[in-house]
């Protein structure tokens, strides 16, 4: 008798657990079904979430209801039925303030995700930002399966599990995780100094569904990587993973933050989601039962859904945790740290949708390198406008204005280079600029280049010429004394973590075999104060910044003039009556600049002559 009860106990066990892992596998009663009928599934999609728990952008402090998990909560509970499956794909813990939570029992995005009741959470890219020990502990807060098949620790243990069966309605259903193998990259340090081993994701994926694919009736891949193949590495973009791993169903893709509605590729259905909770993306799977005993995928239909018309799901803003968490994110970004003397850092837009921050040399970005020169103690430096509007002015400097200048948590790097080498960088940076071409009366920006990928450099001083081609545009270029930058002299130069890892110290768009590679120096340059943004903090706070009677430090930038410029623009000319006009004609919108094909860049074509003359007929 007691072993007939031990055998139905380990039955019973074994009809409601769901195991994960590389050799698991889900062991559930199938439900008897008669040939044709059919299952329809559904998946529910998001990814990059990037701290927007609320509709709050803490940077900039204000309302933002162009997405946020509180209002996805919503359009979870309009869509979601007995058979859907929630997955996030990762890149959730960083951007928007959430580094203030990382070493809380339970971050407020993770927490929000277990009150929506995810049933899978990939690990993105960011979340290695902060170290290991912060990603093992985000991973123990999640309720949900944490997946990340291609990271794994020093002993070879993996550090999450790589798939994960999931039933519904008698149809299993196998979910892969994989992070782009670029991490290497970008966390480098954090990787390494653990000896953490990441490999190739196609490969991983590959023999997981060697594994599982008879015992599964679909297969889904949720990796945080994007279409194409980055840098140039293999196996990094999902068109790779969907050429080489045809049985796939469904590839959910992130870390590009662009809306994909649903597109094939070699057969296998692809969906994408853009950023900061904007979109999710919703699936439905019709599976069908066969002579052959198994139920086949026979139907696939997947379509975006905007996420700015949901309102709050009060079971999400109004948890305790999540509203503390809000109060908490408020009060860090309004402290205030000091006060601008200067009208501002940055000149108006002289046309709307061109920042012209990124046609002339600025206070705002000589802030960003003096303040990495300082801290280094290197000669030259080169930043990024990372948001087209960045600015600040005249009163007082709160800690989230500096989240204005400089959008992203990077830490600072301090690398040597040869002036061949950093010839090289600036050109690569400039060719973000299009050619000018007669005609033209507007300078205009690469679409296949990204804003945050165009430095301006100070230490140095320069023209450039936009009517050569890239890549043969860097004219005069000399240190602030007149000395011509000699090519084969080493520099100290600063540079955050991203532009360090993605593209200076290994081979790649910018360097070449031939062009050997800086050296990196140091990483994580005054990391007791934190990243790029908090150190520019410190520096108005207490290097630059003077203290007043009333015990507000007192900060000001030197102008930025024609005369005392180190960088500028030449190679173009234009009618500057019909300049002045196309203006004009922008601010009343009467004309419009052309975007890029996904909308995501204003000023990809210069606006013509031609263009104001089809007006004016």
């Amino acid at each position: 008798m007691r072993n007939k009860l031990k055998s139905f106990l380990v039955v019973l066990l074994l009809s409601v657990f769901v195991v994960t892992g590389l050799f698991a596998q889900t062991i559930t009663e199938r439900k008897v079904r008669a040939v044709g009928d059919t299952v329809d599934l559904q998946i529910i999609s998001t990814s990059d979430g990037h701290g927007k728990f609320l509709p709050f952008d803490y940077a900039q402090y204000v309302v933002d209801m162009s997405g946020s998990l509180t209002q996805t909560s919503s359009a979870f509970n309009e869509f979601k039925n007995s058979n859907t499956i929630l997955v996030d794909v990762g890149d959730t813990i960083q951007g928007n303030s959430a580094d203030l939570f990382i070493h809380d029992d339970i971050h407020p995005m993770v927490r929000a995700q277990n009150l929506m009741e995810y049933d899978v959470w990939v690990l993105g890219n960011h979340e290695f930002n902060y170290g290991m020990d912060v990603v093992r502990n985000v991973i123990k807060q999640h309720d949900s399966s944490v997946l990340c098949g291609n990271v794994y620790n020093a002993d070879g243990t993996p550090i999450a599990d790589n798939y994960v069966i999931i039933q519904k309605d008698g149809v299993k259903i196998g979910i892969i995780g994989m992070v782009t193998p670029n991490i290497v990259r970008w966390d480098k340090a954090n990787l390494e100094k653990e000896g953490i081993i990441v490999t190739d994701p196609v490969e991983e994926v590959r023999k997981i569904v060697n594994l599982i694919k008879d015992d599964v009736d679909v297969l889904i891949a949720a990796c945080h990587m994007d279409c194409e193949n980055e840098y140039g590495l293999e196996d990094s973009g999902v068109y790779d993973l969907a050429d080489k791993v045809p049985e796939l169903d469904l590839i959910l893709a992130a870390h590009g933050h662009k809306k994909i509605e649903g597109i094939y590729r070699n057969d296998v259905l692809i969906t994408e989601n853009n950023d900061l909770g904007k979109t999710m993306s919703v699936i439905n799977i019709t599976v069908e039962y066969g002579e052959d005993g198994k139920y086949h995928v026979v139907n696939r239909a997947s379509k975006s859904y905007d996420i700015a018309p949901y309102p709050e799901d009060p079971k999400v803003s109004e948890d305790p945790l999540i509203m503390d968490a809000d109060r908490r994110a408020r009060e860090d970004a309004q402290t205030v740290i000091g006060y601008l003397e200067n009208e501002y850092l940055s000149p108006e837009d002289e046309i709307p949708g061109i920042a012209q921050a990124k046609l002339q040399e600025t206070a705002l970005i000589n802030l960003i390198n003096e303040v990495q020169m300082y801290y280094t103690g290197a000669q030259i430096s080169g930043a990024a406008l990372f948001v087209d509007n960045a600015n600040m002015y005249r009163g007082d400097i709160k800690k989230c204005d500096t989240a204005l200048v400089y959008k992203y948590a990077n830490t600072l790097y301090k690398i040597r280079m040869t002036g061949h080498q950093l010839k090289k960088w600036m050109e690569w940076s400039y060719s973000y600029i299009n050619t000018f071409k007669p005609g033209d009366l507007t300078i205009s920006f690469n679409p296949d280049i990204r804003g945050y990928n165009y430095d301006m450099f100070s230490g140095v001083k320069y023209e450039v010429d936009i009517s050569k081609p890239a890549g043969d545009r860097i004219l005069n270029l000399r240190l602030l004394d007149d000395t011509p930058v000699d090519m084969n002299t080493w520099y100290e130069v600063a540079v955050n973590n991203y532009r360090a890892n993605s593209q200076l110290l290994s081979y790649g768009v910018i360097f070449t075999e031939e062009d050997g590679l800086p050296e990196l120096l140091e990483m994580d340059v005054r990391g007791d104060i934190g990243g790029v943004r908090e150190i520019i903090g410190d520096y108005i706070m207490n290097v630059k910044g003077v203290p007043s009677a009333n015990g507000i430090v007192n900060f000001h930038m030197d102008e930025v003039t024609p005369e005392n410029a180190n960088w500028k623009l030449v190679g173009y000319s234009w009618d500057q009556a019909k300049h002045e006009r196309v203006a004009q004609l922008i601010k009343e919108g009467k004309l419009s600049l052309k975007s890029s094909q996904d909308g995501r860049y204003t000023n990809v074509e210069s606006i013509t002559e031609s263009d104001l003359a089809a007006i004016d007929r």
